[in-house]
């Protein structure tokens, strides 16, 4: 396995990236800043969250898909002009579902909302969007364990970016 391969594996996953990371990017707007269910999910999980995860993966997969059919095609494990938009709508759905089934067990298990859950916290996303993506696409079993090993340390290193930039309140 080369560096290239990884590199292309997390390109692939970009939308769920970028889905899991836009509540959090677009949480001071005022719309839909109301809980999907503050009983189920927590004060912290919005319909705001839901829906700029979705559009937001979405546009990043349209991104990739325009890239792919002027020519950026060496990154791609996809022919991301054989797949319309639901390619990234299932995928940024599945990322941000996946986020919200975590948040219900954490409240099952009396985990306090925004306080960290190790390992779900990193995983939830990627299993949901990985879930979701192969509605339409069933990606191979190395980009699948490449996704679900990476994608913890990138989480961390990303939350922290965060952190730092002042987009979010916690290290982790």
């Amino acid at each position: 396995m080369s560096w290239f391969f990884i590199l292309q594996a997390l390109y692939f996953f970009l939308p769920a990236y970028c889905a899991n990371m836009a509540p959090v990017i677009f949480r001071r707007f005022p719309w839909l800043g109301f809980p999907v269910s503050e009983k189920y999910f927590g004060s912290h999980k919005t319909w705001r969250g839901l829906v700029v995860a979705v559009l937001f993966g979405t546009a990043v997969f349209w991104i990739q898909r325009r890239l792919y059919t002027q020519g950026f095609v060496s990154w791609a494990l996809v022919d991301y002009s054989g797949f319309s938009l639901w390619f990234g709508v299932c995928m940024s759905a599945g990322a941000i579902l996946g986020d919200l089934v975590k948040s219900y067990y954490k409240r099952k298990v009396d985990i306090a909302p925004g306080k960290p859950w190790l390992g779900w916290d990193q995983l939830d996303f990627v299993i949901g969007g990985l879930i979701g993506v192969m509605f339409v696409y069933v990606p191979d079993v190395l980009v699948v364990v490449v996704l679900l090993v990476l994608s913890s340390g990138l989480h961390v290193l990303v939350n922290y970016l965060g952190y730092i930039l002042k987009i979010q309140e916690k290290k982790f």
